[in-house]
């Protein structure tokens, strides 16, 4: 004999909110007219514009999660950002269709759906930062706000000499600014530093498990005096050794700063759906 349920015994369809996807988006900006990448009460930000081209985009209001913090006037080509969203749109509409939603300065350059869970901060492994600088005489209006212009003579093979002795695990404190009494470890492990002339640019590629608050910066600003002549290499070592805050630098400025990369795991070096 065969059960007929009655119409109130049917079951309800299910909740749009067990239906929402997590999707993760990779974002190239220019920080120059920014006051970082964070939310900010009266000053503009990338989460901020990122959010209302979401809410634009889907018609709901979306709050994302990034990778990192980047401070004003700070550049990214490789910035991770993650949401929650119930919008059935494609994910090609969170490429293009985002873009078009979005100032000039900022844009989505890849998109894929990524498992709930996912932290885009706390499961960060690695990250990768470059410092771009001007070395030469003159300075240039195709570079401005895009690389620090330093003119004068650099030793790069004494910068790269002292900047290898940063790899490993090792106490940054030194290297950062702006530390409270409540901050947690300074303990950091840094996989690559180095520095690549390509004509009038100066590249410093670091890569790290995390960064202290300004610290490739300050790092730059001191490996800058050791090209100079300023300091020698176990100079430098005794500032890394001495884990004393706010003793390095000086902190070179943000606009030669960029977040080029956030890794995960093996598997997330792949290709993101770049559409």
């Amino acid at each position: 004999m065969s059960l007929t349920l009655a119409p109130d015994c049917l079951i309800p369809d299910m909740p749009r909110a067990f239906l929402a996807r997590r999707l993760m988006l990779v974002v190239e900006y220019n920080g120059t007219g920014y006051a970082g990448s964070q939310r900010q009460a009266a000053e503009p930000s990338i989460q901020s514009c990122l959010e209302e081209a979401l809410s634009r985009l889907t018609g709901s209001e979306v709050t994302i999660s990034l990778a990192g913090r980047t401070d004003t006037g700070v550049h990214a080509r490789g910035q991770v950002i993650s949401f929650l969203t119930d919008s059935e749109l494609p994910i090609r509409a969170f490429v293009h269709g985002l873009n078009h939603h979005l100032p000039a300065d900022i844009a989505v350059i890849s998109a894929k759906v990524v498992d709930n869970g996912f932290d885009p901060r706390r499961q960060a492994l690695k990250r990768e930062y470059e410092y771009l600088m001007l070395n030469r005489e003159t300075r240039s209006p195709l570079w401005q706000n895009l690389a620090y212009h330093l003119p004068g003579t650099l030793d790069i093979e004494l910068m790269n000499e002292a900047a290898a002795l940063m790899v490993g695990e090792h106490d940054f404190a030194s290297f950062a600014t702006g530390l409270d009494n409540d901050s947690k470890s300074t303990v950091r492990h840094i996989y690559e530093a180095r520095f690549r002339r390509e004509g009038d640019i100066i590249a410093f590629r670091i890569v790290g498990s995390a960064f202290l608050p300004h610290q490739v910066r300050s790092t730059v600003g001191t490996l800058i005096r050791v090209g100079q002549g300023k300091i020698s290499t176990a100079h430098f070592k005794s500032i890394l050794d001495a884990s004393q805050p706010g003793l390095a630098g000086p902190t070179v400025p943000a606009c030669g700063l960029y977040l080029n990369k956030v890794l995960y795991n093996t598997n997330n070096e792949e290709e993101y759906e770049n559409i």
